[in-house]
């Protein structure tokens, strides 16, 4: 399974027979970060019946946890948590605050209403898909840039820069390894100027390559 990774967090909102259900969700890298956002939404919704929550750590999910938080067992914090992992989201906490309508929902209700606050919390959510890959840099002739931009478009490579001086110099990822650089090659018939490849891990965000620490 490959795992997706929260890049900015959301909140959504739902109503069940007069229950409100307000999602809560961010991005953490630890569950220390998990707690603190736990601890902070229940401070910040202290008259709520219920802030239940649920987060995964790691690369590839490694780490959870749930809370009913005072709700029947198994109808809250572990729906949440399938909700992300059906998803396939890692590295993300979320808390669902709920206000008390005054009329039980019942276990299949609750289920329903945690389940659907998280969906509603990631509908404003940012996901990313993180990729090991690597940056080129090179040097070429302006002859040459419209013939990279147009191979870049049609093979998927990312132009990160492009600094047009006496040359045009050039930045670019691509999760192709060597490929990227026989094709630079090929391009320019052999007369840019390559630089070494550099390992990087990347996501495209609006459109544009974003890198990340490992």
């Amino acid at each position: 399974m490959e795992w997706l990774s929260l890049y900015s967090g959301g909140t959504g909102q739902i109503e069940e027979k007069k229950s409100r259900f307000i999602a809560t969700i961010e991005p953490v890298s630890s569950e220390e970060e998990a707690c603190d956002l736990i601890a902070s939404v229940k401070k910040r919704y202290w008259d709520a019946r219920h802030n239940c929550s649920a987060f995964i750590i790691g690369d590839r999910g490694q780490m959870s946890r749930c809370s009913d938080d005072g709700e029947p067992s198994g109808t809250a914090g572990r729906p949440m948590l399938d909700t992300l992992i059906n998803e396939h989201i890692t590295n993300v906490c979320v808390v669902v605050t709920r206000y008390f309508g005054g009329t039980l929902l019942g276990t299949g209700g609750l289920v329903r209403a945690y389940s659907g606050a998280v969906k509603e919390g990631l509908a404003k959510c940012t996901v990313i898909k993180k990729t090991a890959g690597s940056r080129v840099s090179f040097k070429c002739d302006y002859n040459d840039i419209g013939k990279i931009q147009y191979t870049a478009a049609q093979k998927g490579y990312h132009i990160m820069d492009c600094d047009y001086g006496s040359e045009v110099t050039v930045s670019m990822i691509s999760d192709a390894g060597t490929k990227l650089v026989e094709d630079i090659r090929d391009i320019t018939s052999g007369r840019a100027s390559i630089g070494e490849p550099e390992s990087v891990t990347y996501a495209i965000i609006d459109g544009k390559p974003v890198l990340f620490e490992d």
